[in-house]
């Protein structure tokens, strides 16, 4: 399964974001390099059609510009979890991914036996960070 996110104008500079906090490879389909590109707007012409970043681990995440008729509501329908394989890389990514956005749940040990943080990025995404603590 993989997340997708739609943005209203600023998915470029969110997914390069996203990019800076989680490493990996990212791809940008702009509008203008479409056959679409046709039958958009001028001021979609440089917007992005499609984009895919893919991290060291393997996860996806992917998003887009283009939005429907009924337009978006950010961040309250969707939320990225991100399961990390420990403890430090839990802190490191709700550090960065926290940055101008809404650290409402720093990462700390819960009753499930994981480490585990929520926060509300700066494009108003909720993510969900966790590290399943081995068993004893």
């Amino acid at each position: 399964m993989n997340v997708y996110l739609s943005f209203k104008g600023n998915c470029r500079e969110a997914m390069n974001f996203y990019k800076d906090c989680l490493g990996g490879d990212l791809h940008m389909m702009q509008v203008n390099s479409t056959p679409a590109a046709a039958q958009m707007p001028a001021e979609m012409q440089d917007q992005i059609m499609h984009a895919q970043l893919t991290t060291p681990d393997g996860a996806v995440l992917m998003s887009s510009d283009m939005l429907g008729e009924t337009g978006i509501t950010a961040g309250n329908n969707m939320t990225v979890m991100l399961n990390c394989k420990s403890e430090e890389e839990v802190h490191s990514l709700y550090s960065k991914l926290a940055e101008g956005g809404n650290p409402n749940h720093p990462p700390k040990e819960e009753f499930w036996g994981a480490i585990f943080g929520h926060l509300v990025d700066k494009y108003g995404f909720q993510w969900m960070l966790n590290f399943d603590k081995p068993k004893a």
